[in-house]
Order: structure tokens, then C-alpha cells, then sequence
């Protein structure tokens, strides 16, 4: 057995790094959906299924992922 694990710097600096592209990629989507709104509103368009299913799945995720980083930031804060 002479897998390496990680250790606790690798492990916050690689989350450091997908956190900090999350919220770039977040920030962009932010912006599209905004638009995208807005034009289905003026224009009183529809969408398919697909796309509610696809927003559904995506709020279940990001709140997964939400409750993991407190996870962690809790966690680093009852290090003390």
C-alpha cells in the first residue's frame, strides 16, 4: 500500500483552486441566466421540460455542494 494520500494543504489547495473556478464559472452563468430571463419575460416564451429538469438537478447539486464547504469551513473553524 503505498498510495500517497493527501495531505491537509494539498487537499485545501486543490479545493482553493476548484472554488475559485466555481465561482468564475458561477459568475458567468449567473449573467446568462439573468439575460436569458429577461428575454423569456419580454418575449413570453416557453421552455422545454428539459430545461426545468436540468435546473432542478443543478439547485440539488449546488446545495450539496453548499452544505460540503460548510462542512469545511466548519470543520476549520473548530480546529482552535
Amino acid at each position: 500500500m503505498d498510495q500517497k494520500l493527501p495531505t491537509v494543504e494539498t487537499s485545501l489547495e486543490t479545493l482553493t483552486t476548484v472554488v475559485g473556478k466555481a465561482a468564475a464559472d458561477l459568475h458567468d452563468v449567473h449573467g446568462v441566466l439573468e439575460r436569458e430571463r429577461a428575454d423569456i419575460g419580454s418575449r413570453n416564451t416557453t421552455m422545454s421540460r428539459e430545461i426545468v429538469g436540468a435546473s432542478v438537478k443543478a439547485i440539488k447539486e449546488l446545495r450539496k455542494a453548499d452544505e460540503a464547504l460548510k462542512d469545511v469551513v466548519r470543520g476549520l473553524a473548530d480546529r482552535d
